[in-house]
């Protein structure tokens, strides 16, 4: 008789939470070709050729981030851009980003990824706006298949300068044309819309203070044709609501939809300051909203209304945003600051633990347009990460480890697993280039940051 032989196979969890409506105590997760195969109780374990332990430790699905911009951790923590509010924080940072090139694109990319796997991170999309010369989008492709990690690159741009009365230099921004054409370029070599699928495409300009209306426009009927993904920054900072009455009359979301992105097909960063007829269209409309808890509080703009954006049946998902300034990438983060602000913001019954883990987990898949990610159940990606429950942090904990997860720590993955392939293995990175990455990004940083050696 011949007995089935699996992949992978991750045994012994604390306890395994699906987000599929299964939690499992002393649970394992099978793996074959990529996507799982089975799942169990402790007892009924089946052979693989590859055994990991989760034994003292909580499996979820792997998180999904919704919003980033890699690049910028070559300027982590500078100086200069800290401790100001958005907009004089983008006039201290563009001269340094001027200097980017394919290279440091590549690298910076590479970097974040490995970091994000550090913090469970399975999937991420990345807004890449500042496009100082032609294929930046690729090496961040490159760079996310070196990782392994399923990748979400969304064209980012800008097209109005200092000249026009925008915030950005002349060098760091693109004519509408030559953002349009390079956008359905990446669609077409790069999109892949089968299920599972590794690399997606979406069309990202930066913010309605960054880009003409006319933009706006042409890149949602650009969208609908190529059947890709929206996503900009929305009602984030009040000089945001500031600009759009000076400028247009209205507020930022009434902008929004006159340029015809309201709409399922778009998701947004932010969001803070909507109101209550605001939040009801978006719920209307199914645009989903990243939640990125860290650069919003930094900014002193306060928590975005995550309780009331759900209750109206707006997706809400969670992002790390910028390395430069919230200075990390750890998804394990952002939810626990979600969970501390949104309580801080709405009172203690407002938001849960297992609240923020469906908002890391489906909530940010369906942000992504995918239906594919964000649980643990037999067909679906094998996408998931295991947590090593510190047994002194962790100490007392026994009656809820999903609170215990947000609440002690901090926690970081044992193993990371995406598409079946252990990313981050017994809490080290497996990416053989890891050290020569690093001191790449060492060179290109100081030198973006005009610092010798």
């Amino acid at each position: 008789m011949t007995h089935l032989m699996y992949d992978l196979l991750v045994r012994d969890a604390d306890l395994l939470v699906t987000m599929d409506g299964d939690d499992v105590p002393g649970g394992w997760i099978a793996v074959s070709g990529g996507t799982v195969a089975a799942i169990g109780g402790p007892g009924a374990e089946p052979a693989a050729a590859k055994t990991l332990s989760a034994k003292g430790s909580l499996v979820t699905p792997g998180l999904v981030n919704t919003h980033q911009h890699l690049f910028q951790n070559l300027t982590r923590g500078n100086a200069a851009a800290m401790n100001v509010d958005l907009f004089d924080w983008l006039k201290a940072l563009y001269p340094m980003w001027a200097g980017l090139d394919e290279e440091a694109v590549e690298v910076s990319t590479y970097v974040g990824l490995a970091e994000l796997a550090l913090g469970g991170c399975t999937t991420s999309m990345d807004m890449l706006y500042v496009h100082t010369g032609p294929n930046f989008i690729d090496a961040q492709v490159r760079a996310a298949q070196e990782v392994g990690i399923r990748f979400h690159a969304t064209r980012g741009s800008m097209c109005l300068s200092q000249k026009d009365g925008g915030l950005a230099p002349d060098s760091v921004v693109q004519t509408p044309d030559e953002i349009l054409a390079d956008s359905e370029r990446l669609v077409d070599k790069y999109h892949d819309r089968t299920p599972g699928a590794m690399v997606q495409i979406g069309l990202a300009p930066c913010a309605l203070a960054l880009v003409t209306p006319e933009l706006m426009r042409d890149t949602a009927e650009l969208a609908e044709r190529l059947d890709v993904r929206l996503h900009t920054h929305l009602s984030e900072v009040r000089a945001e609501d500031e600009y759009c009455a000076r400028v247009f009359g209205k507020r930022p979301v009434e902008v929004f939809e006159d340029v015809g992105w309201g709409t399922d097909r778009a998701w947004v960063a932010h969001c803070v300051f909507p109101n209550a007829d605001e939040i009801r269209r978006l719920g209307q409309w199914g645009t989903g909203v990243a939640h990125c808890p860290t650069p919003t509080l930094m900014r002193g703009a306060g928590p975005t209304p995550v309780p009331e954006l759900r209750t109206a049946g707006v997706p809400v998902g969670i992002g790390c945003d910028s390395s430069t300034h919230s200075a990390h990438a750890s998804m394990w983060l952002e939810a626990h600051t979600a969970l501390v602000a949104l309580k801080g913001r709405s009172g203690a019954g407002a938001i849960s633990a297992r609240d923020v883990l469906e908002m890391a987990t489906t909530g940010s898949a369906a942000c992504l347009g995918r239906a594919d990610l964000g649980r643990i159940r037999v067909g679906a990606p094998a996408d998931l990460v295991v947590w090593e429950l510190n047994p002194v942090a962790f100490a007392g904990a026994h009656s809820d480890l999903v609170e215990a997860w947000l609440r002690c720590g901090p926690v970081q993955a044992r193993h990371t697993i995406v598409q079946g392939a252990p990313v981050v293995e017994s809490g080290e990175l497996r990416l053989p280039r890891l050290d020569d990455m690093l001191a790449r990004h060492r060179r290109i940083s100081r030198r973006l940051q005009g610092l010798a050696g």
